[in-house]
C-alpha cells in the first residue's frame, strides 16, 4: 500500500462465519488485501477457531505474494513444528510466512489446555519459543538450546528455508513483558494504542520496531464516516455482556487498559472510538472521521515512530480503498 511502512489486514474469524461461506470469505479478503498493497494478513488463533495454518495455506494458494501473519501460541505446538510449517510452506509454494507470537490473554483457554503459567512468565516462555524457531530457520547447522521452558539438542530444520523467506516476527507489546519480549527476539512490538494525543510512542533508546493495531473508517466527510461506523457497529447489550465476561477471564494488559477508558473515547468529535471493542465486535480501537481528520491521527502515530499497522477485518474491498487514501495523506503530513 505504501513505501516505508508495513500494513497488514486481518483475515475473517471462523467463529463469526457461516461454514458454507467461510472459505470464500478468506479468499476474498486475502485478494482484496493484496490488491490494496498490504504486505500481509493476520490469521487469528485460539481455542474456538479453525486451524490458522490450514487457513494460511488457503491464502497462499489463492494469492500471489501476500504473507500470512500466522498467530502462534506456544501451548498449541512445539517450536520445531512451527518452524517445520514455515519451511514446508516455503518449500511447496516459495512464499514467505510471518509469525505473530501470542502469549495468550484469556485464562480459560489456557487452563483448558492445562496451562496456568502467570502472565509475565508466559512472555519469558514465548522468548525461548521464538528464539528456537528463529534459530531453526536461520541456522544451517544443528541448533542446541537449553532454557527454563525448552531444550533441544542438535536439532536441524529440513528442508532448509531460503534466506529471503525468513519470517518477520511480531509480538504484542502493550505490556512491559510483551515489549521486553519483542526486544529480546528482535520482533516488532504491536500495541493497542492510546489516542494520538496521549500516546507517547517508543523511545529512541528502546531500539525496538513498533507498530499499532487499529481499525479505520474514513470518508470524504465526518458525518458519512460516523454513519457507516454506527451501521457496522451498533450498540449491542448482548455484546457488552460478552465483553464484561471476557474482562473477568482475561489477564491481558491491553484488554484492561482499553476497557478502563470508558465513554470519553466515544465522543463523535473524537476520531478515537472504542464502541466496537466495548460491544465485543472486535479487539482494537477505531479511528473514525473524515479523511483529513483520520489522516492527522495516523500521521501522529507515524511521527512517534510506528511503522507497522495491523488493520481490522475489511468488510468489503472498497473499505481498503478508503484506508489507502488515509495513509497516503498521513505520509504526506508526517514530513510537515
Amino acid at each position: 500500500m505504501m513505501q516505508n511502512i508495513q500494513i497488514f489486514s486481518t483475515c475473517p474469524a471462523s467463529n463469526y462465519s457461516d461454514p458454507d461461506k467461510y472459505l470464500q470469505q478468506v479468499v476474498d479478503v486475502a485478494r482484496w488485501s493484496e490488491r490494496a498493497g498490504c504486505c500481509g494478513i493476520l490469521v487469528y488463533t485460539d481455542n474456538g477457531l479453525v486451524d490458522p495454518w490450514l487457513v494460511s495455506q488457503i491464502i497462499i494458494q489463492n494469492t500471489k505474494k501476500i504473507s500470512p501473519l500466522v498467530a502462534v501460541q506456544p501451548v498449541y505446538m512445539h517450536p520445531n513444528t512451527v518452524a517445520k510449517m514455515v519451511s514446508t510452506l516455503g518449500f511447496l509454494y516459495g512464499r514467505r510466512v510471518s509469525l505473530n507470537m501470542v502469549a495468550g490473554g484469556f485464562r480459560n483457554d489456557l487452563i483448558a489446555m492445562g496451562d496456568e503459567t502467570p502472565h509475565d512468565d508466559r512472555y519469558s516462555r514465548l522468548v525461548e519459543y521464538t528464539q528456537i524457531i528463529q534459530g531453526l530457520l536461520q541456522l544451517r547447522g544443528g541448533l542446541s538450546f537449553e532454557g527454563d521452558y525448552y531444550n533441544v539438542k542438535n536439532l536441524k530444520m529440513l528442508p532448509p528455508l531460503p534466506e529471503e523467506l525468513i519470517p518477520e516476527f511480531t509480538i504484542s507489546g502493550s505490556s512491559d513483558a510483551g515489549f521486553e519480549a519483542a526486544r529480546a527476539t528482535g520482533a516488532t512490538a504491536i500495541k493497542y494504542p492510546k489516542p494520538p494525543g496521549e500516546e507517547v510512542g517508543p523511545g529512541a533508546e528502546d531500539a525496538v520496531n513498533c507498530g499499532v493495531r487499529i481499525g479505520i473508517i474514513a470518508r470524504n466527510d465526518a458525518d458519512s464516516a460516523w454513519a457507516e461506523a454506527h451501521r457496522r457497529f451498533p450498540v449491542d447489550r448482548k455484546g457488552q455482556l460478552a465483553h464484561q465476561l471476557a474482562m473477568k477471564v482475561s489477564d491481558s494488559h491491553w484488554h484492561q487498559q482499553l476497557s478502563e477508558r470508558g465513554s470519553a473515547a466515544n465522543d463523535t468529535q473524537n476520531p478515537y472510538w472504542l464502541i466496537p471493542f466495548q460491544n465485543y465486535k472486535t479487539f482494537c480501537p477505531y479511528l473514525v472521521g473524515s479523511y483529513d481528520s483520520v489522516a492527522e491521527e495516523v500521521a501522529f502515530y507515524l511521527r512517534l515512530g510506528y511503522r507497522t499497522f495491523v488493520l481490522d477485518i475489511p468488510p468489503e474491498e472498497q473499505e481498503l480503498e478508503h484506508i489507502g487514501v488515509v495513509f497516503r495523506m498521513a505520509l504526506e503530513r508526517e514530513l510537515r
